[in-house]
């Protein structure tokens, strides 16, 4: 593999940046055309992809960045993990599950669903930005709609909501209550 100038410039603004970037984007920050960075985004996945390498290129939300591979993030997200995260209580954990499998979803649907009032669940979600308002039901009062934040994949190194793990049949089942 030839790992040129034009990839190490890649690498550097991946490097450099805290959010993950589009291509278009890191065409603009590295005024290379948008095709060589395509042609650099898959040499460094290469590079990366090797068992001695503790990083990857990885895409979340759409966008490309460096980060720990997901075996060594694990061991170090306690340390390195944004002090904004948290840990999760498992409540929390259950309420965003809830959201992240049925979303859009109303507050209501939420409480069906876990059997107990949420307000302090969603409000915590919230202020974490893991949730956000998406809309308002068709419906008397008009709830309003929950549905999961970019922050949430980026916790979940998620590229989309697509990529969540598949429910059991009996989780299914539980998730669609309020429907």
């Amino acid at each position: 593999m030839d790992f040129n100038k034009e990839t190490a410039l890649v690498e550097a603004v991946l490097f450099l940046e805290s959010e993950p970037l589009s291509v278009k984007m890191i065409s603009n920050k590295s005024q290379l055309s948008e095709e060589v960075v395509e042609q650099c985004l898959e040499k460094l996945k290469e590079r990366y992809s090797s068992e001695d390498s503790g990083v990857e290129l990885t895409m979340i939300t759409g966008g490309w960045c460096l980060a720990p591979k997901k075996e060594y993030w694990d061991v170090l997200k306690e340390l390195y993990g944004s002090k904004r995260e948290g840990h999760l209580s498992k409540s929390a954990m259950e309420t965003l599950a809830i959201i992240a499998y049925s979303q859009p979803i109303t507050r209501a649907e939420i409480e069906s669903i876990r059997g107990v009032g949420v307000d302090n669940m969603v409000r915590l979600l919230l202020d974490r930005n893991l949730i956000k308002e998406v809309g308002k039901k068709e419906a008397p009062g008009r709830p309003i709609l929950f549905g999961t934040t970019k922050e949430f994949l980026k916790l979940f190194r998620l590229n989309s909501i697509s990529e969540l793990p598949k429910l059991d049949e009996d989780d299914e089942e539980r998730f669609e209550l309020a429907r």
